[in-house]
């Protein structure tokens, strides 16, 4: 293998730019708006619970459209496929913007616009369930196969620098302009990426089975994820990790209630591991983490379960930040490994099938997480919550590292090196 890492590879193509720049935008305001909403959600409320059924009513379309959207996004042209998801996205933050309208709720009552939110993040999540495995699948049209490791990386730190600017701009722009102004940004977002994507040409399909019938083609991309040690075991161990984790569906509370910081302080320490993991994901692009990517991805799930567990027990607004941070820069190394496991070894005929059953594993336990985390405080109190879901992780990184020697030995050093012969 080449030595001489260049880490601005991908970069280096137009087109992968003008891509960054869609996504940039898209996870901005996803982000922004999600924030947004749980503080809408819980300031209508004071229930936790509440900001758990957030994520319920996204993660109920998502996963259960995910492996049709997989077969759908490995038989269509992807371009025109985004463009439609973006554009569902937007016609649902402009209903957001709406139910925002100030003194709204007096007019119609808190229950009526309750529920038109949980509604509209409902339809949210048939869009995501589609917007995932597009993107993924897209991205290998922009770049040859040697920059895969190289364009995952780029694009993982584009979507964490969303995440990070998205939430924290949420946090100031509540306290400055209010929710329903802060909507109003997030729609003129989506319509940015619209717009931009339009600059992408369409792109060839590559799957020669177009046509094939729905149940042979689930059956197909769901065979390979299964048998493919490698895939499975990241998405599985990273699937558990997320779904005890969840403590960042519960910062409301700890922002209004524990910590006393306000909207300001809320936006910060939403934002915290955002930063963290965008720190990791650039120092990635000079260091790769290709070697011992299994180990590595074990400690780095380990690490995240002992940060959530350290901000679960603080009660101090700084220490809480910290623990935020290192965690997101834990995950950041997840999230490359995982990212770059796929790239590599999912053939291009099932972009879409694998990228969905991973949003199912993982995209998803987001929300699930979200939920679980909502449920436990409801039922054991906050900070309790917090503890029992990253001792739970701690817990998923052991019995993974004890009962799966072949994963803890994975390195991805020679499937680089096979595409770069390839070329």
């Amino acid at each position: 293998m080449n030595k001489n890492i260049d880490p601005y590879a991908a970069l280096r193509f137009r087109e992968f730019n003008i891509f960054l720049l869609v996504r940039f935008s898209m996870v901005f305001a996803w982000s922004m708006q999600f924030i947004v909403i749980e503080w809408q959600v819980y300031s209508l409320t004071k229930d936790p619970l509440s900001l758990g059924i957030i994520g319920l009513m996204e993660v109920i379309p998502a996963v259960s459209m995910a492996l049709f959207a997989g077969h759908v996004v490995d038989q269509k042209e992807k371009r025109n496929l985004l463009v439609k998801c973006i554009f569902g996205f937007s016609i649902i933050s402009f209903g957001l913007f709406v139910l925002s309208w100030p003194s709204i709720d007096t007019k119609f009552g808190t229950k009526t616009i309750l529920y038109g939110i949980y509604a509209l993040v409902f339809l949210g999540g048939f869009v995501r369930a589609f917007i995932g495995p597009t993107i993924f699948s897209l991205i290998a049209l922009i770049v040859p196969k040697r920059i895969y490791p190289n364009a995952a990386t780029w694009s993982s730190s584009t979507w964490q620098l969303g995440s990070v600017l998205g939430p924290a701009l949420a946090g100031f722009s509540i306290s400055i302009i209010g929710v329903h102004w802060s909507m109003c940004v997030i729609f003129g977002f989506s319509v940015l990426a619209l717009i931009t994507l339009f600059q992408i040409p369409k792109k060839p399909i590559l799957n020669p089975k177009i046509g094939e019938p729905i149940f042979q083609s689930l059956r197909e991309g769901l065979h390979f994820v299964f048998s493919n040690k490698a895939v499975f075991g990241a998405l599985t161990l990273d699937m558990v990790a997320v779904l005890f984790g969840g403590a960042v569906a519960l910062l409301p509370v700890f922002a209004q209630d524990i910590l006393h910081v306000g909207s300001e302080g809320f936006g910060i320490l939403r934002a915290a591991p955002a930063v963290g993991a965008s720190i990791t994901m650039l120092g990635s692009t000079r260091f790769p983490l290709h070697k011992n990517a299994g180990k590595k991805l074990l400690w780095a799930i380990f690490g995240f379960g002992i940060c959530i567990i350290v901000f679960g027990l603080s009660t101090y607004f700084w220490l809480s930040v910290i623990a935020l941070f290192i965690s997101g820069s834990v995950d950041g190394i997840s999230m490359i490994i995982r990212q770059t496991i796929l790239q590599l070894k999912t053939p291009d005929n099932m972009r879409g099938r694998v990228a969905s059953v991973n949003s199912m594993f993982v995209g998803s336990s987001n929300e699930l997480g979200a939920f679980e985390s909502g449920l436990t405080a409801k039922l054991m109190g906050t900070v309790t919550a917090v503890v029992f879901g990253g001792s739970m992780t701690l817990l998923t990184v052991g019995l993974t590292a004890f009962s799966s020697p072949t994963f803890r030995k994975l390195d991805l050093l020679k499937d680089i090196e096979e595409h770069e012969k390839e070329e």
